[in-house]
């Protein structure tokens, strides 16, 4: 088990991994804005725990796996912040777990026929992400609004970085191809430290 400093060391090699491939990735597709590069990173370093990317369960524990399970597995809050609360936590979770699977695992997301269902609710979580921020003053809004509009973009993004860094091997299953080379990064860096 690691000790909170150590994770903290992993977690912090991990993002700038993550930043430094998204920036060069997104460079040589023309798109210069650090700010989604640095949150698209900051998604990839939180997904790159499952624990993370499955973080929404129901009532029994179970993990939810499909955005519409998700959607249908809102809880009541307490009081309106709290509703208001727990529904941008919710749609920016969905943002951010739509742009992971329909960029880094496309074509998992097209075998099962939901690609494009990703696409409009990534960008749907965004905008709405975008209005609680503006209802709620935040100054975030700028960016998920950015997220929302070019959605399809950032997730091709995503693809490309997927398919330039991180392909799997022939016959290969993506998901255990990406985190295999996770890991193995993590492990090399962590003996570095």
């Amino acid at each position: 088990m690691k000790c909170p400093m150590e994770k903290r060391i992993s977690t912090d090699r991990l993002q700038s991994f993550f930043f430094s491939i998204t920036r060069q990735s997104f460079w040589q597709l023309g798109i210069n804005d650090a700010t989604v590069a640095r949150y698209v990173a900051d998604v990839l370093t939180d997904f790159a725990s499952s624990d993370s990317l499955y973080r929404i369960r129901n009532r029994a524990g179970k993990k939810l796996e499909g955005v519409v399970e998700m959607l249908a597995e809102k809880r009541p809050g307490a009081n309106q912040e709290s509703v208001v609360l727990r529904e941008r936590a919710l749609r920016k979770y969905l943002g951010d777990y739509t742009l992971f699977m329909s960029g880094i695992f496309r074509s998992y997301v097209e075998g099962k026929g939901f690609l494009n269902y990703y696409l409009q609710e990534g960008r749907r979580c965004y905008w709405t992400v975008s209005e609680l921020d503006l209802s709620l003053y935040r100054t975030g809004f700028i960016l998920f609004q950015e997220l929302s509009k070019k959605f399809e973009y950032y997730s091709g993004a995503l693809d490309y970085m997927r398919k330039a860094y991180f392909a799997p091997e022939p016959g290969e299953d993506p998901f255990a191809g990406f985190l295999k080379q996770v890991e193995g990064w993590i492990k090399v860096n962590v003996k570095e430290n």
